[in-house]
C-alpha cells in the first residue's frame, strides 16, 4: 500500500515520534514507548518506513552535505508541547507524506556528484592528472566530470572545491570549468593555477598564477581575474574583487588555517571534513580562532579548541531510523 494511504493522525504521530527521538536526552522509557507504538499496528510500521525512506533518500542525495528541512529544524528548536512544535510537526508530516520534502531535496542537492567522473567523500582529498596534463586536486566531498575533445577541455564541477593547475595546450584548446552559476576559462597559450569552490548559490574563484576569465550564466560579458585576485559570483552578478589567500588552499597539504576566525565559522568549515555533525553553542560562537590545524585528526582539533578557549566538548545522539552522533563545543559550567 502506498505511503500516502497512511491515516493522517498516524502520519502525524510518526513525525512526532521522529522529532522526540531527535531531541536529546532520549530516556530509555521513551524509546520503549516508541517501540511499543511501532509494533502495535501495521499502519504505524508503514508510517515509520516512509520516514526512514525519506531520510535515506536525503542522505543519498546529499553527497556528504547536510540540508535539514526547515520544518524539522523548527520542530527541534521549539519546546516540547509548545504550539510552535505542533505547527512544525504538522508541516513536516505534510512534507514527508506528500513527497514534498523529497522533491525539494532532489531539486537542490548535488545528486549528480554520485555518478561524476572524479569524486571524494567527506574527509577525503585526491589529486588526479587529466589526459591533457592538467592537474586537479579535489578537496573533501567534491565531484566533477571531464570532457576533452579537439575543440576544448571541459570540467563540470558538481560539488565541493578544486585546485586546478594548467599548462599551455599544444592543441590550442581553452580550459573551461562549468558550475551552476557560469563558466571559467583559461587561455590555451598560458598556464594558470586557481581554486574553484561551490557554495549553495554562488561560485568562488581564487587565482594564484596566470589569469582566469569568468562569465556568469545570465551575462554576456566576462570578467578577468589576475594572479592574486579572488571573486565570488552568482548566475547574474560578480561580487567585488578581493585579494586571494594562499592559506585558503592549505587543505592540499592537509591543513586548515584560521586567522581570527569566528568559532562558529571555523567549526562549520571543519565540519566539511567530518562524517559527523559539528557545532558550537550560540554563547561561544563569537570567540576567535587562529592557528594551523591538521585535518586528519578532527578529534584532536576539537580538543585543542576546547583547551585553548576553555570549552566543554558535548556529544549528542539522535535517533532517525538509526542512531546518529554529533559533537558540540559549549561553555564550561
Amino acid at each position: 500500500m502506498a505511503a500516502a494511504a497512511v491515516p493522517q493522525d498516524i502520519a502525524r504521530r510518526a513525525v512526532e515520534w521522529m522529532v522526540e527521538l531527535q531531541s536529546p536526552p532520549v530516556p530509555d522509557e521513551l524509546l520503549r514507548e516508541w517501540q511499543q507504538w511501532l509494533t502495535s499496528h501495521p499502519d504505524h510500521q508503514r508510517a515509520w518506513q516512509r520516514i526512514e525512506a525519506v531520510n535515506d533518500r536525503l542522505r543519498g542525495l546529499g553527497a556528504g552535505q547536510q540540508h535539514p528541512a526547515p520544518a524539522l529544524t523548527a520542530a527541534l528548536l521549539a519546546p516540547r508541547g509548545s504550539r510552535g512544535r505542533r505547527q512544525a510537526v504538522k508541516a513536516l508530516s505534510l512534507a514527508i507524506f506528500t513527497g514534498t520534502l523529497a522533491w525539494t531535496a532532489e531539486e537542490h542537492l548535488p545528486w549528480r556528484a554520485w555518478s561524476a567522473d572524479e569524486r571524494t567523500g567527506p574527509g577525503q582529498r585526491r589529486r588526479v592528472a587529466l589526459a591533457d596534463g592538467t592537474r586537479v586536486a579535489l578537496n573533501t566531498a567534491s565531484a566533477f566530470d571531464v570532457a576533452i575533445d579537439g575543440a576544448a577541455r571541459r570540467l563540470r564541477l558538481h560539488a565541493g572545491e578544486l585546485l586546478i593547475t594548467t599548462a599551455p595546450d599544444t592543441a590550442g584548446r581553452p580550459l573551461l570549468v562549468h558550475t551552476a552559476q557560469g563558466v571559467l576559462e583559461t587561455l590555451a597559450a598560458s598556464s594558470a593555477r586557481f581554486a574553484v569552490r561551490l557554495y549553495p548559490h554562488a561560485t568562488q574563484v581564487s587565482v594564484f598564477d596566470g589569469e582566469v576569465a569568468l562569465r556568469p550564466a545570465s551575462l554576456a560579458a566576462s570578467s578577468v581575474l589576475q594572479a592574486g585576485q579572488q571573486a565570488l559570483f552568482g548566475a547574474a552578478a560578480v561580487m567585488p574583487t578581493l585579494a586571494a589567500d594562499e592559506d585558503s588552499v592549505a587543505w592540499i597539504d592537509g591543513f586548515l588555517i584560521a586567522k581570527a576566525m569566528r568559532l562558529d565559522a571555523f567549526v562549520a568549515e571543519l565540519e566539511r571534513y567530518s562524517d559527523i555533525a559539528l557545532g558550537c553553542a550560540p554563547a561561544v560562537a563569537g570567540l576567535r580562532v587562529s592557528g594551523s590545524f591538521r585535518l586528519d585528526d578532527i578529534g584532536r582539533v576539537l580538543e585543542t579548541l576546547a583547551a585553548t578557549l576553555t570549552l566543554d566538548i558535548e556529544t549528542t545522539t539522535r535517533f532517525f531510523g538509526h542512531w546518529r552522533s554529533g559533537i558540540r563545543l559549549a561553555p564550561r559550567p
